[in-house]
């Protein structure tokens, strides 16, 4: 991690706030404060299971939110904003650290080093501007998640948006989600069906530092 990026993480949250004060509907759960994660380790940073968001970002996911509703679908999400700290745990867990235990549930057609060069985990990450979510659909007959062909964070070409390697529904679940998404100004990632960046995010060049807590927004 270069100095020049620890000198651009701030730590002032003023422009943030918690996702479930705008949209209350949602629902949360946040892989990188568990263990179920790639690394399956609680990722540096995260200090409660909750998702924060740039005001902004947080208005546009209640229009998603309403509109979903509607279809009789619920957002939920995995991950919002990402401290630049949690980014570096990822970064040096890449270089350094040799435990793979997760690779089989995560990315088992893939080494550790081909995360980052394949662009699955990027050394500077776009939630650490704020303006990124990793969310799914819930369907609210059923209860439970819609299929999308692959899980949250599984890294391999099956996970890329337009794979058509998938079934006719699972298909047209990622294009339900990213739909929606695109019709209330967010930009999807070619790699990753779960991932969208607010496309007018408002801090564009600024990487936060400050920890995953409610407690840290209100002081």
């Amino acid at each position: 991690m270069s100095p020049d990026f620890e000198n651009k993480a701030i730590m002032d949250s003023s422009g943030f706030t918690v996702l479930s004060d705008y949209v209350p509907a949602i629902i949360q759960e946040i892989r990188y404060h568990s263990t179920y994660n790639f690394i399956g380790d609680r990722i540096d940073g995260y200090e409660e299971p909750c998702a924060l968001v740039t005001k902004e970002t947080a208005r546009a996911l209640k229009s998603v939110s309403n509109e979903l509703i509607v279809q009789g679908y619920r957002l939920k999400v995995f991950d919002a904003y990402r401290p630049a700290s949690a980014v570096k745990h990822f970064v040096l867990w890449g270089i350094e650290d040799t435990d793979i235990r997760m690779k089989p549930y995560f990315y088992p057609g893939l080494e550790k080093q081909e995360l980052f060069s394949k662009g699955y985990i990027a050394k500077q990450s776009s939630h650490s501007r704020g303006s990124a979510v990793d969310l799914t659909l819930l369907d609210m007959t059923t209860g439970k998640e819609l299929d999308m062909g692959s899980p949250f964070d599984f890294f391999g070409e099956i996970s890329h948006p337009d794979y058509r390697g998938i079934t006719d529904e699972q298909y047209e679940n990622r294009m339900r989600l990213q739909s929606v998404m695109l019709r209330n100004g967010f930009e999807p990632l070619e790699c990753e069906w779960w991932h969208f960046v607010l496309a007018d995010e408002p801090y564009p060049d600024t990487y936060f530092s400050f920890p995953v807590s409610k407690e840290y927004l209100r002081k």
